[in-house]
């Protein structure tokens, strides 16, 4: 994979700095152009704007929201666009289907249209336009199938509403229960079933989807690289080895609330004094390990400016190449935390509110994207590990499953700053092509 230069009119619509683009929205029958290359600029375009925030320049896609709709509508457009069968499964996923579905071992591709709060406008979006402009790309290359293909939009995988990352795909293998589902509940108090439900879904057919995944050979997700592994090596496009393990640790600090102005320093039990020196000892024991740890959210009770709190929740994301490593991490931060607890008379507790094991992608999978991609150049292909939580991550252990990931020169992603170059992302697309010729197609 050779490097290239990263100009493009898509720098200056993705650029932080950037206004909503103003250029003219494709008409229908211009969503769908031969070849990939050609039929990426049209949806990307199309895409950009919907939960743009005009102020923060990031994007608020939340799970069954009205941005999320929007999202939706997109994808069927885009599936029923191309004579697609589209469908909607029972965990609220989409799928634009190629071919019959029960005739098994399909490929899929695809990843999730949902974001973080003020997130960047590639992670996850780049993964579904480019699988469709992979498909465009092959119908101009005359391609003949052998395998049915399917396009999925994973529901729900940030996580930033509900609080557990990747719902739809963990309904879908079984990880998430139906009860634990319907007892996720967002800041206003809203739960996951009512939420779905006010969206015109059912709640209640939610659940393990053995049957849909029993129709799966192989899922390849393409996503833009959350790091500079890429963009230090020279490559416009890798393929992922593993994704590490890590979790999400809520920390309590219960203390007592007080008056800010009257109450001596040396008579509060102030819970905010605890929270600020577990912070910086997440940052030590993450250096010591070669690790990552984040306390990245905060509430506050009664968060007043002239009242000491009485309660500080933080919540801990913690990642590391292996287990060992994560468990000494976490484990160093919450012995810190409960002695500078004890010293300030504060109480704590620690909850883990998730948790994914270290997931190594299928090595024969993974060592095929490698051979199709370097079959013509003869170049070897970068395999590189991630930190990040991905929907292929979580169906690895009901069917094979394999990343593919794009260059991202500044490592940004969760960030309104998050980009890639438009000329890696038409390389994305021929990569992913490539991939899916070579395994669903004669």
């Amino acid at each position: 994979m050779t490097k290239s230069g990263d100009s493009s009119v898509e720098a200056e619509l993705s650029s932080p700095g950037a206004g909503v683009p103003t250029l003219p929205q494709p008409v229908r029958g211009d969503r769908v152009r031969p070849g990939g290359g050609s039929s990426f600029h049209s949806m990307w375009r199309e895409l950009l704007p919907v939960g743009r925030h005009p102020d923060s320049r990031g994007y608020r896609r939340f799970a069954w929201t009205g941005a999320d709709a929007e999202c939706r509508d997109w994808f069927r457009e885009q599936a029923e666009g191309r004579g697609l069968g589209y469908e909607v499964d029972r965990n609220g996923n989409q799928w634009a289907w190629l071919g019959d579905p029960a005739a098994g071992n399909a490929v899929v591709t695809g990843s999730h249209l949902d974001s973080v709060p003020d997130g960047g406008a590639f992670d996850g979006p780049l993964g579904v336009v480019s699988s469709f402009a992979a498909l465009d790309e092959l119908r101009a290359r005359g391609a003949g199938f052998t395998r049915p293909l399917a396009i999925v939009n994973f529901g729900d995988e940030e996580g930033a509403r509900f609080g557990l990352a990747c719902v739809g795909s963990r309904l879908t293998a079984g990880h998430l229960t139906v009860e634990q589902a319907h007892r996720l509940t967002d800041g206003d108090g809203i739960t996951l079933p009512q939420a779905m439900a006010a969206a015109g879904h059912d709640p209640d057919a939610i659940g393990p989807d053995p049957e849909r995944l029993a129709r799966i050979g192989a899922f390849v997700e393409l996503h833009v690289e959350q790091g500079r592994a890429l963009d230090l090596s020279g490559d416009q496009v890798g393929v992922a080895s593993a994704i590490w393990p890590h979790g999400r640790w809520r920390f309590d600090f219960r203390g007592e609330a007080n008056h800010a102005g009257t109450t001596r320093l040396v008579d509060r039990r102030d819970p905010m004094l605890s929270y600020a020196e577990t912070v910086l000892a997440a940052r030590r024991e993450a250096e010591l390990a070669g690790a990552v740890a984040t306390f990245g959210k905060i509430a506050v009770e009664p968060n007043g400016v002239n009242a000491i709190p009485s309660l500080v929740r933080g919540w801990l994301d913690s990642r590391a190449a292996d287990q060992a490593t994560l468990d000494t991490v976490v484990g160093g931060i919450e012995k810190a935390a409960r002695e500078y607890a004890e010293a300030h008379g504060i109480d704590l507790a620690v909850v883990r509110e998730s948790f994914t094991p270290v997931v190594e992608f299928d090595h024969a999978l993974r060592d095929e994207l490698g051979r199709i991609l370097g079959r013509d150049t003869g170049l070897t292909v970068p395999v590189l590990g991630t930190g990040a939580g991905h929907d292929a991550g979580i169906l690895s252990g009901s069917i094979p499953t394999a990343m593919l990931f794009v260059r991202n020169p500044t490592g940004v992603s969760h960030s309104p700053a998050e980009f890639a170059a438009e000329d890696d992302c038409v390389a994305g697309v021929e990569a992913l092509a490539d991939v899916l010729e070579g395994l669903a197609c004669a």
